[in-house]
């Protein structure tokens, strides 16, 4: 059984690092689109379905497998995994933060520019580096 969670677990990281990573370049070109334009309404619904059908189903089923790996595999009593387990409740704090930013735009609120959404676009891909970092190679 640890075996297929394991690749469940693989499957729903692929598919939260995809939407994560995706988002927030949808938030670059929401910025250029006009308030109430059809463009500006049409990132609004790819936004929400994007993180409501795709990011935080495979966020969810991420955590609930993770878990019952290190619970099985007694890894919470690894080193790697502390640091893993840090990286990802920060990933999962960017998730959160990503969750506010498409309420913003859906309200019209976002007063963040191009430029920030290029750099936090950024953050997934460094957090994600350090993760597979800290299960493959366990430097601690």
């Amino acid at each position: 059984m640890y075996e297929w969670i394991k690749a469940l677990h693989i499957i729903a990281v692929i598919s939260w690092m995809a939407g994560m990573l995706y988002l927030p370049r949808l938030f670059v070109y929401h910025c250029e689109a006009e308030v109430g334009s059809k463009q500006s309404e049409t990132f609004k619904v790819m936004e929400w379905r994007l993180l409501k059908a795709i990011i935080n189903p495979a966020m969810i089923v991420t955590w609930l497998a993770g878990l019952y790996l290190v619970w099985a595999g007694h890894w919470y009593l690894s080193g790697w995994f502390h640091a893993k387990l840090t990286l990802v409740l920060i990933l999962s704090g960017v998730h959160g933060f990503f969750s506010r930013c498409v309420k913003d735009f859906a309200a019209d609120r976002n007063r963040r520019t191009q430029k920030f959404y290029r750099i936090i676009n950024e953050v997934p891909t460094l957090l994600m580096i350090l993760i597979v970092i800290c299960v493959v190679v366990k430097p601690f």
